[in-house]
C-alpha cells in the first residue's frame, strides 16, 4: 500500500538518461522546457502528433503558449497513425529542413514520439531518407534535440533510445536504437491520459506487462530488470481495472504512468525478445493492428515457450497476475493459461484468428521475423534461441 503515501499532485522530476516531469500537472512544465530550448539556442522547432489527441487531451495549448511565450517558431506534423511508416517520417523530416526546424517536440503516445525520433536523426542527414535509416543503409551518430510529452501508459519510449517504423512496401517493422534520440525532456501527466479509448488504455498497459517479461527474461537481464517486472505487472494488476472501470481515476492513470515508465527503463536495460520480435510481423502486414493487441495474443504462449529455461524468475514476476505457480516443476501450460485468464478478465480474450491470422500465415510471418532489419538481434536475445522452430511453434500456439 506504499502508494497511498504518494500525493499524485506533486510533480517529480525523475532522472533516468531522460529528465522526466511526472504527475498531475506536469504539462505545465513545457513553459521550463522551452526555456531551457532557448537557452540552448534553438528558434524554431518541429512538433509531431497525430490528427486529434494532441489537442483533445488539451496538451496543445499548453505547448503552443509555451513556444509563443519564448519566441520559438514551429510547425506541426500532425499526421503521425499507430505503426507509423517511412512515408510519414519522410514527410516530417521535409517539412522541418524546409522550415529550419533545430529541435523535435513529439505529442502522444509511442508513434509520434518513435517518427520524432526517426525525424530528428534525419534532420541532421541531408542526404539520407528514412528508408535508409530503418533499413540499416547507414549509422548515423547524431540526432536534433527530442521532448516527448507522452499521452499513453504504455510504450515507455519517453524514456529509452528505441524507435520503430514500418516500412510499408516490405513489410518491414524495424526498430532501431541509439544513445542519442534518448529525450533531453519527457512529461508524464496523467491528466492528460484520461482520453485513451478502453481498448486503448487495455492495450497500453499490456504493452507495458510484455516489456518487462521479456526484459527479465532476455539473455541479458538483471537483477534490476526483475525487480522493475514485478514491480511493473504489480501495479498493471491493481490499476488497470480500476482505470477501464472509470476513466477519470486519476490514481489509477498515475501508476498505469508509473508501471509503463518503469517498463521503458526495464527494456533499455535488459532488451526485448520473442514477443516483440513476432509481433513487429503481425503489425506490419496488418497496418490497423493495435501493437499492444498484437504482443497480447503472442504472450501467452511465449510464456509457455520460455517457462522451462526461466522459471524460477516468471514465477515470482508474473505472481501478480499468475499466482502459485511452482517453478521447480516447469510448470509451462499453467503459467501461459493464468496468463491467457488474466488478459481475459481485462478485457483482451483474442486470439490471432479473430484478427484474421490462419495457419496459412504462419511461414510467412517467421521469415519475416527473420528478414526484417534488426529483429534478428532481439531473437538472439530469447533465451529459448532463436531458430525458426521456436518462432512457428509460438505463431500456431497463439492462432
Amino acid at each position: 500500500m506504499w502508494e497511498k503515501d504518494i500525493n499524485i499532485n506533486e510533480v517529480r522530476e525523475i532522472r533516468t538518461r531522460t529528465t522526466v516531469y511526472f504527475g498531475c500537472g506536469a504539462i505545465q512544465k513545457i513553459n521550463d522546457i522551452a526555456k531551457v530550448l532557448k537557452e540552448k539556442g534553438i528558434n524554431k522547432v518541429i512538433v509531431m502528433s497525430g490528427r486529434n489527441a494532441y489537442k483533445a487531451t488539451g496538451a496543445w495549448d499548453y505547448v503552443e503558449k509555451a513556444l509563443k511565450d519564448n519566441g520559438i517558431g514551429y510547425v506541426n506534423y500532425d499526421q503521425v497513425t499507430p505503426n507509423p511508416t517511412t512515408h510519414h517520417v519522410n514527410d516530417a523530416v521535409k517539412m522541418a529542413r524546409d522550415f529550419g526546424a533545430q529541435a523535435v517536440i513529439a505529442i502522444g503516445g509511442g508513434s509520434p514520439t518513435d517518427a520524432g525520433k526517426a525525424t530528428a536523426i534525419l534532420m541532421e542527414y541531408p542526404d539520407k531518407n528514412a528508408n535508409d535509416l530503418m533499413e540499416y543503409k547507414f549509422t548515423p551518430t547524431k540526432a536534433a534535440p527530442i521532448v516527448s510529452i507522452n499521452l499513453t501508459h504504455g510504450t515507455g519510449t519517453e524514456t529509452n533510445r528505441f524507435a520503430v517504423v514500418t516500412v510499408p512496401e516490405k513489410d518491414f517493422k524495424p526498430v532501431i536504437a541509439y544513445d542519442f534520440i534518448y529525450p533531453m525532456f519527457a512529461i508524464d501527466d496523467p491528466e492528460l491520459m484520461t482520453k485513451l479509448s478502453p481498448k486503448q488504455t487495455r492495450f497500453v498497459s499490456i504493452d507495458a506487462v510484455n516489456h518487462v517479461v521479456e526484459a527479465a527474461t532476455s539473455k541479458i537481464s538483471s537483477p534490476y530488470t526483475t525487480t522493475l517486472a514485478r514491480e511493473v505487472i504489480t501495479l498493471v494488476a491493481k490499476y488497470l481495472p480500476k482505470a477501464i472501470a472509470n476513466p477519470d481515476d486519476l490514481e489509477a492513470r498515475y501508476f498505469l504512468a508509473y508501471a509503463a515508465m518503469m517498463g521503458g527503463v526495464c527494456f533499455d536495460n535488459g532488451m526485448l525478445h520473442y514477443t516483440h520480435a513476432l509481433e513487429h510481423p503481425l503489425s506490419a502486414v496488418k497496418h490497423e493492428l493495435s501493437h499492444g493487441l498484437g504482443l497480447a495474443m503472442l504472450l501467452p504462449a511465449v510464456v509457455k515457450a520460455i517457462y522451462k529455461e526461466r522459471a524460477n524468475t516468471l514465477a515470482y514476476i508474473l505472481e501478480p497476475i499468475a499466482p502459485n505457480l511452482k517453478p521447480e516443476t516447469a510448470d509451462a501450460e499453467k503459467a501461459g493459461d493464468l496468463v491467457y485468464e488474466w488478459l481475459k478478465s481485462v478485457g483482451v480474450p483474442e486470439k490471432l484468428r479473430d484478427e484474421g491470422f490462419t495457419k496459412d500465415d504462419v511461414e510467412k510471418l517467421t521469415n519475416l521475423v527473420f528478414t526484417t532489419p534488426s529483429l534478428s538481434l532481439l531473437m538472439d536475445l530469447g533465451p529459448c534461441g532463436n531458430s525458426k522452430e521456436v518462432v512457428r511453434e509460438i505463431y500456431e500456439k497463439s492462432i
